[in-house]
């Protein structure tokens, strides 16, 4: 019998990413004034946004029964995504109570894609795509190539008032991420002005 792939369940012996460094240039930079297209419809410029915002990257959702582009689970940070959107979902109103205003996940995927996991998933926030690399390329976002597609590295950017102020990178292990997120913002976190 065929093993049907679950996207939503994690390998035990998952590769931890390394930090490579490629994110350190990013606390302290201003959002650049770009749209990005979301999954609730609205056209969202992160760098006008007032109070905190969480956005966790990702780089892709897969489906439940498609295999992942072959390797996938040998790349360090590239599976888990279905389990890091479904741990902000589950985190939600925690990360609310902790002064978060705005939630997002942002992939390379379109916004087809994304609708498609957001409803399977019932997530309780929009998806940002940045299909055409637009945030990517302003913000130099580490990323890495697989099968011709350029997608985004896993992190979480917490920014208030259109700045970076915090970089979570790299995530590991991808299913607890928002609970990393709520804890850093339970002990110490500045306030946001």
């Amino acid at each position: 019998m065929p093993v049907v792939h679950d996207p939503g369940t994690l390998p035990a012996d998952l590769p931890v990413p390394p930090d490579d460094g490629a994110a350190r240039h990013l606390e302290g930079r201003a959002l650049p004034p770009l749209s990005l297209p979301a999954t609730d419809g609205s056209s969202v410029d992160l760098s006008a946004l007032q109070g905190r915002a969480v956005v966790f990257v990702y780089p892709r959702t897969g489906r439940p029964g498609e295999h992942p582009p072959p390797g996938w689970d040998a790349i360090p940070g590239a599976r888990g995504c279905t389990a890091q959107c479904c741990s902000f979902r589950d985190h939600f109103h925690e990360l609310r109570e902790l002064g978060v205003a705005h939630l997002f996940g942002l992939s390379a995927q379109d916004t087809g894609y994304q609708r498609e996991a957001a409803l399977r998933l019932d997530l309780t926030f929009p998806i940002l795509s940045d299909a055409e690399l637009r945030l990517a390329r302003a913000l130099a976002l580490p990323t890495f190539q697989v099968m011709g597609m350029t997608l985004l590295a896993r992190m979480v950017l917490v920014i208030d008032a259109g700045v970076i102020t915090k970089v979570f990178y790299p995530v590991f292990p991808p299913d607890q991420s928002a609970r990393e997120v709520a804890a850093w913002l339970r002990n110490g976190a500045p306030r946001p002005d």
